[in-house]
């Protein structure tokens, strides 16, 4: 029998933003769908996030963004991640988004942005092509 580990992802907040119902709620439905959540919880800082990440090899980071850091924080993680030589762990980032600024998280090097609305078999769907294998 040939054994195939489950996609690990880890899901937080960074900063400051402690408003975490939508996080909470995908958590629950990546579970469903067979993944591995490392729920790493509010007030984290990049460098945490990544450490978690490292930890616990996971195969992808998950952030929700409220209060309008996104693109700062988004840099800092990719940043981060590139200079750990962990390229290879998907960054996805949901929450209130402007559509303005999804291109420019892509450009940073988000692999996929959700916004308020996206539906449970969109979101899942798109996590497992990102993270397929």
């Amino acid at each position: 029998m040939v054994y195939k580990r489950r996609k690990r992802i880890v899901l937080g907040k960074v900063g400051l933003d402690a408003h975490d119902n939508g996080l909470r709620i995908v958590s629950k439905w990546l579970m469903d769908s067979g993944y591995e959540v490392i729920y790493a919880g509010l007030y984290n800082t990049p460098e945490r996030i990544v450490q978690v990440a490292i930890e616990e090899n996971a195969d992808a980071i998950g952030i929700s963004f409220l209060g309008g850091e996104h693109l700062f924080y988004t840099d800092k993680l990719a940043k981060l991640l590139k200079g750990k030589d962990m390229g290879d762990v998907k960054l996805i980032i949901g929450g209130v988004i402007p559509p303005d600024d999804v291109d420019k998280l892509k450009e940073l090097g988000a692999s996929s942005v959700f916004t308020p609305g996206t539906m449970r078999d969109t979101i899942i769907s798109i996590i497992d092509g990102i993270l397929k294998g």
